[in-house]
């Protein structure tokens, strides 16, 4: 009798084991975690830089847990400016997984300012691993670990120079022609002008990839740069109902302003570069990938768009370029206005143009050139479902879309496609994550 009842505790235990091992490659705390931090991102609402900012750190927190355990990953200690790794494995059994998530969300909310909101969503998803049976001890030690995992990050993200910029001086905007200005409604100042100061993960210096020159400015109606003035004045006024769509979709600004009367309030909205992470979470969830792989696409990507971000304000504050609605009202027609509204920081090159291409290649070299996906990633905004056959469909569209609201110049939206695509390129030769990938 008792050796039967000692066999039944023995079947319950492995049964019990089992099934908790069983989930450690589910993604869905993955999956969660990233649409959860999005929406604290978009409450808080950051900036684009400071939003990939955000989720870089947090998905390369999460990524080397995982690469301690699966063979296929590899750390990216010593291949990110200042990186050194993160703390070995405690002999105590953990799981992966959640180890993984719990330093996601330690890092991430001690970057946000809504931290409770963080520490709630955290709380929503270790809910989940209580569902699936991990045991308490796993629990307890997968937690510690992440913790300590957490903190070796944070004390990287904290040489990265973000809190100096935090001192600097008020930006000056220089009033010359030519030169960019704060735009209506809101004439907000000038969005993170110092982000060039920001240590990037994989390039060696924010100017790294300057993109070609814009046209020099000129009010001469012969010239390149009134060319381009004109072209988006004549697309806003004639555009159709898809272009429109096409605008209004890729948007994702964060500093949208309403304005009714003397009353003034934001409409919140997803950042540009928050919107190509759920687009890398679509193409996971399509191609079922596991914990491991999923943290690997999004971390892949996560690095592409906070080099992306550096490189690009390094050239947006370096031009100082207008925006077409403050030369069109003030050349060719004073009563003109954007389809979408113009961000509060220089016009060249074109942050969407940038972001996108860089993070479309990277994931291009995960899933391949024909990926058909369905962009959902707006629906919570009240826009519809777009489908693209591949990320460098979707990359152009998100592209030309800053013509189409009538907030970039063409050279701005192509220079900044050459600029997101030499970036995303030395990252897929210079960074290796993968061991059955000579790169990437």
């Amino acid at each position: 009798m008792k050796t039967c009842l000692t066999l039944l505790f023995f079947c319950i235990h492995i049964t019990v084991n089992a099934q908790w091992q069983s989930s450690e490659s589910d993604p869905t705390p993955l999956h969660r975690s990233q649409k959860a931090l999005s929406d604290v991102i978009v409450n808080d609402i950051f900036s684009p830089p400071v939003a990939s900012r955000i989720f870089a750190y947090a998905n390369i927190a999460a990524y080397e847990v995982q690469a301690k355990k699966d063979k296929q990953l590899l750390s990216l200690t010593g291949q990110l400016n200042g990186f050194s790794g993160i703390p070995n494995l405690s002999p105590k059994q953990i799981s992966y997984s959640l180890s993984s998530t719990y330093a996601y969300w330690q890092v991430a909310k001690r970057l946000v300012f809504s931290d409770a909101v963080a520490l709630d969503s955290l709380n929503s998803i270790l809910k989940w691993y209580k569902t699936k049976g991990y045991p308490d001890d796993v629990v307890e030690n997968s937690m510690a670990y992440g913790k300590t995992v957490a903190d070796s990050i944070l004390f990287w993200v904290d040489k990265d120079n973000y809190k100096e910029t935090r001192k600097s001086r008020r930006y000056s905007i220089v009033k010359k022609e030519g030169n960019w200005a704060p735009t209506p409604p809101g004439y907000m100042p000038a969005v993170e002008p110092y982000w060039n100061k920001i240590r990037p993960l994989f390039l060696k210096t924010a100017d790294q990839f300057k993109p070609a020159a814009p046209p020099v400015y000129s009010k001469d109606k012969d010239s390149p740069f009134y060319a381009n003035a004109n072209e988006v004045y004549l697309t806003v006024k004639n555009l159709n109902s898809q272009n429109l769509s096409i605008a209004k979709f890729w948007d994702c600004n964060p500093f949208f302003l309403n304005v009714n009367g003397h009353m003034n309030y934001a409409t919140k909205k997803i950042s540009p570069g928050a919107h190509w992470i759920s687009i890398a979470g679509i193409a996971c969830r399509t191609k079922k990938l596991s914990y491991a792989q999923s943290s690997y696409t999004y971390t892949a990507t996560c690095i592409s768009l906070f080099d992306a971000f550096i490189s690009c304000w390094d050239e947006k504050y370096r031009r100082n370029y207008i925006r077409p609605e403050t030369f069109i009202n003030a050349n060719i027609d004073e009563s003109w206005q954007p389809i979408l509204q113009t961000p509060p920081f220089p016009e060249y090159p074109s942050g969407h143009s940038v972001a996108s291409t860089a993070a479309a290649v990277v994931l291009t070299k995960i899933f391949g050139d024909n990926f058909n996906f369905d962009d959902n990633t707006e629906i919570d905004y009240g826009l519809p479902v777009r489908k693209f056959t591949s990320f460098n469909d979707a990359a152009n569209e998100a592209a030309i879309s800053r013509l189409y609201g009538g907030i970039h110049y063409r050279p701005a939206i192509e220079n900044g496609q050459v600029q997101g695509r030499a970036i995303a390129a030395y990252q897929l030769q210079n960074v290796k994550m993968k061991k059955n990938n000579s790169k990437m």
